[in-house]
């Protein structure tokens, strides 16, 4: 899986880049192309009252008051301190504060990689209530992450003042917890004392490799929850559903299973019926998107178990790799999509679902977008499901390892691609020295590389895109007016070999692959070893940009601009000086009225402000930890804040920290 993607078996540790980084070449941006005026559907009066912005997750924000012309006053206007710095916790270096909050009202909302939950004053950042779950702080979970909360208003005429609004929550040790939204108490009307057990109907196996790193959805009275599941431990794996549980009672609605329970769904399904019974996952870590008007749930879902090993699962494995459309209101299957046929290379649909009106030919389209780690982007009407640009399936290299067989094509969307698909060869070696450059030469002469979706081999496979992105879970941003999509990318390259069982073990015990990780995958011939494609300096064998942040005209089908995303700035010593040439990221972009993009994600400790029509950039404002997080916007007492959590990222090694910092412009004098 990815950097506290999801449900992680691992997580991977990209070197710290060395000290000896130098000048380095940026993404000229292209120029902007005038485009019309277009109302946004559904704007909620400059709130942000879902993780997404939306319940469709568009990221934009309603406010005008900042702009490109005045972007750079933007000041720190309050700083929050979470108090969350993993204090006997089991793995505290491996927190992730990935949190977007959500805006009610005058309250925040946000949560702690550990599931603590906290309100304060939209305006001033100042305190109003805490809750703390008490996860358990000894398990070796998965993943250590909260990505944010949910929050719902019971409106029925029963309803009275105690618990009629809740704020919820999914946790690390599965469970899904109602909160008054007034002061944090547990609604003790909902499920068992306030919670949900998750684990419950899931097939569990080990504590802590299930679990819940996402916000649920809410549609009307359900509650809507996937999973996060560590899916590299093997085959035989807790089940990827996806339940609706009452708003009020916590009672169970429905239950959707991306694998097949039966002998005849398996068949019409691309299964054997043994495969479908032992195989887990294909679960839905990220966060789902809701078309309240038609009733539609839709379900970004991951790769089946294990991730790099298919030879016990053959067949596509839908519903797996798959953009599906539930029925809200039942779980019935309505259209689905798979976007990776028999995934090997853990290209989890990990971004959120974008539900647009997307204008073309005359008309508005209600459509959905999809983005994907191998960095395409998809898009179907989301009540037909019909592609709104064309998709092909193109042949893809076939797997030379006994037991495996990939699949011989792969679908392809008529979009452009936000990252290069072709081969990594020897003559693309890059470093910072000669002797750099000829031992990157070596690694990739002597690996398997045949462009996008070459499978995973004994030699060693080449993973470009990898694991990692294209787009991950800090997903999209939409620009109604101008028809943009907004995205943060990842260049960067991964190796992933295939190990024979008896070898896994010696070689994980010896010194001699101190940067890689290692998975299991019990129930296969092979266990798996993965690391970064890099160079003895730690650098990756490829020349940068390693990130950058991208927007797609719609109108046109084309990248409108495409610029660096991130400097060396905190990752190498103080007397280096800082180059920005395009740093690894996690984290998503967040668009304004105002024509500003903001992100963080990348591994210096920054927010960046960028010109929506040109990709120049206009701002930075200096994080205290790292900013692997998507930020959010409001306006609150006459000013427009833009929020971040500066938490740092596991994952990236990123500087950690506990702050909720809010950028403002000056307060009238």
């Amino acid at each position: 899986m990815t950097f506290a993607c999801r449900r992680p078996a691992m997580l991977l540790r990209i070197a710290p880049l060395a000290p000896l980084i130098v000048v380095l070449g940026g993404i000229v941006a292209s120029q902007a192309l005038a485009a019309p005026a277009h109302r946004r559907l559904n704007d909620d009066d400059a709130q942000w009252q879902f993780y997404g912005g939306d319940a469709g997750g568009t990221r934009h924000a309603a406010s005008r008051q900042i702009t490109p012309s005045n972007v750079d006053q933007l000041e720190i206007a309050w700083t929050y301190r979470t108090g969350e710095l993993g204090v006997g916790f089991l793995r505290a270096e491996k927190l992730s504060f990935e949190a977007t909050p959500i805006l009610v009202g005058d309250t925040l909302y946000v949560s702690t990689p550990t599931d603590i939950v906290i309100a304060l004053d939209a305006a001033t950042g100042k305190f109003r209530w805490r809750h703390d779950p008490k996860i358990p702080r000894h398990l070796h979970y998965a993943e250590a992450t909260s990505r944010g909360v949910a929050w719902w208003s019971d409106e029925s005429a029963e309803a009275n003042g105690r618990c009629s609004q809740r704020i919820f929550i999914g946790t690390l040790d599965a469970r899904l917890i109602a909160l008054d939204a007034r002061n944090g108490a547990p609604c003790t009307d909902f499920g068992s004392s306030g919670s949900v057990d998750l684990a419950a109907g899931a097939r569990p196996t080990e504590r802590g490799e299930y679990l819940v790193t996402s916000p649920p959805a809410v549609y009307r009275d359900l509650i809507v929850t996937g999973s996060a599941i560590g899916d590299n431990r093997g085959v035989e794996l807790e089940r990827g559903i996806v339940r609706a549980f009452d708003a009020r009672t916590g009672a169970q609605r429905w239950s959707w299973d991306p694998i097949p329970k039966t002998t005849a769904g398996a068949t019409t399904q691309g299964w054997t019926d043994e495969s479908a019974r032992r195989t887990g996952a294909a679960n839905a870590w990220s966060m789902l998107s809701v078309d309240a008007g038609r009733g539609l749930i839709f379900v970004p879902t991951g790769s089946a178990s294990p991730d790099f090993y298919g030879g016990e699962r053959p067949g596509p494995n839908n519903y797996a790799n798959s953009l599906v459309a539930l029925r809200a209101e039942t779980g019935e299957l309505v259209w689905h999509r798979q976007l990776i046929h028999h995934d090997l290379w853990d290209y989890d649909l990990a971004a959120q679902p974008m539900l647009i009106d997307f204008e073309r030919e005359g008309k508005a389209i209600p459509a959905v977008v999809q983005a994907t780690k191998t960095g395409m982007l998809f898009v179907f009407d989301r009540e037909t499901g019909e592609p709104v640009f064309e998709i092909v399936e193109r042949p893809v290299p076939a797997s030379n390892v006994p037991g495996e067989v990939a699949a011989p094509t792969q679908p392809f969307p008529a979009t452009p691609t936000l990252v290069s698909h072709a081969a990594i060869t020897p003559q693309d070696a890059w470093g910072l020295t000669v002797i750099d450059r000829a031992r990157c030469r070596d690694l990739i002469g002597k690996y398997r590389s045949e462009g996008l979706f070459t499978p995973p081999s004994l030699q060693g496979t080449i993973l470009s895109p990898s694991f990692v992105g294209g787009v991950n879970w800090g997903s999209l941003a939409f620009d109604h007016e101008r028809q943009l999509i907004l995205a943060a990318v990842n260049h960067v390259p991964m190796v992933a070999t295939l190990v024979p069982r008896e070898q896994l073990k010696p070689m994980r015990e010896s010194a001699n692959y101190p940067d890689s990780e290692f998975a299991q995958q019990t129930g296969t011939p092979y266990g798996m070893r993965r690391e970064m494609l890099a160079s003895p300096l730690g650098l990756p064998c490829t020349a940068p940009p390693w990130g950058s942040l991208a927007a797609v005209d719609l109108r046109r089908n084309a990248i409108l601009w495409q610029v660096v995303l991130g400097s060396t700035r905190d990752s190498t010593p103080w007397f280096v000086p800082s180059r920005t040439i395009g740093m690894p990221n996690m984290g998503g972009p967040l668009v304004t009225a105002g024509g500003l993009v903001f992100v963080g994600a990348a591994t210096d400790n920054y927010l960046r402000a960028f010109d929506v029509e040109t990709g120049r950039e206009l701002w930075k404002g200096r994080l205290p930890a790292g900013g692997q997080a998507t930020p959010m916007s409001y306006e609150s007492g006459g000013r427009q804040f833009v929020v971040i959590a500066a938490g740092g990222h596991g994952g990236l090694k990123t500087k950690q920290g506990d702050y909720l910092i809010a950028f403002a412009l000056p307060p009238a004098r």
